[in-house]
């Protein structure tokens, strides 16, 4: 067994692959390829298996995740296509001169403890045309991070995201302690140093929390969204698809809650959240020098 290896577990009947993240003498910890999952197991209860090999649950998730993004684009195409319409009916309403306008997508800072996740997570807001900024830091360090980023990056969105669990050892742990969870009081430390820089909700939407996360400490420190009211597993996109929500959605509207969450990998067992404001805005005329606003130019 090597490091970086596709493994699955034979006492859970290999229904989720994981990567061999490090190995301790006869244990080795590891990472889900596809959910945000952080485990550790006897090696000699791992399975190398070979690249091209796909569970059920693992095919499942596929599935859904290009559904969610085809769900993306389209909305966002949508979107595009009311803001024409608005600004063709309304005060703004542009002259025979006038035949443009640029779109100001909400800005994302997303920080996570899982750099192949977070590459994956750059890579689909650059391909839906978010400006993004992106950090891999360990969850116990977001707070300090948050702290020093959040006054020179300036988002609108803040993504707290990496990896989490209910800790059982010796089968005796309590869900409403966060003392039995892996990471969810890092996560609960940085949404307060976000919430503390920012404290409009609507000012500055907070998604955070990964697989079994403590969803109600999380709300309460001030995340707009978070992870997981069912206590289970979310898959890596999931807060990805919040935040491209919330950055899409106009600033006039709220965020629909029912479709958002309904419409993430994991549903709405695996995300929660609360009524927020979308952070979206349209202007004109259209700017010459669209990069000095990582603005998307769009015509009427």
């Amino acid at each position: 067994m090597n490091l970086g290896d596709l493994v699955v577990r034979k006492s859970y009947g290999g229904d989720l692959t994981f990567r061999v993240d490090h190995i301790v003498q006869d244990r080795a910890v590891i990472k889900g390829t596809d959910f945000r999952l952080l485990a550790d197991s006897p090696l000699n209860d791992l399975v190398q298996v070979p690249p091209t090999r796909i569970t059920e649950r693992g095919q499942q998730a596929q599935i859904k995740a290009n559904e969610s993004l085809t769900q993306l684009r389209k909305d966002r195409q949508e979107q595009s296509q009311r803001s024409g319409s608005a600004l063709s009916e309304g005060a703004w309403a542009p002259s025979p001169k006038e035949a443009a306008y640029f779109e100001v997508p909400g800005k994302v800072l997303h920080l996570d403890g899982d750099p192949a996740y977070l590459n994956k997570s750059l890579s689909l807001y650059e391909q839906l045309r978010i400006p993004a900024e992106g950090h891999h830091v360990h969850e116990s360090a977001m707070a300090d991070t948050l702290y020093r980023l959040l006054p020179r990056v300036r988002p609108d969105i803040v993504v707290i995201t990496g990896h989490d669990g209910v800790l059982k050892q010796q089968h005796t742990y309590d869900l409403h302690s966060l003392s039995s969870y892996k990471n969810s009081q890092n996560f609960v430390a940085a949404i307060r140093v976000a919430r503390d820089y920012e404290r409009n909700f609507d000012a500055l939407t907070i998604v955070a929390g990964a697989c079994q996360s403590h969803f109600e400490a999380l709300l309460g420190a001030g995340a707009n969204f978070a992870s997981s009211p069912g206590r289970i597993l979310i898959h890596a996109l999931d807060p990805v698809y919040v935040a491209a929500k919330s950055s899409f959605t106009p600033i006039r509207d709220t965020v629909n809650l029912s479709e958002v969450l309904n419409n993430t990998i994991s549903g709405n067992q695996g995300i929660g959240g609360i009524e927020t404001r979308g952070s979206f805005r349209i202007g004109m005329p259209r700017l010459q020098n669209l990069s000095a606003l990582k603005v998307t130019p769009s015509a009427i």
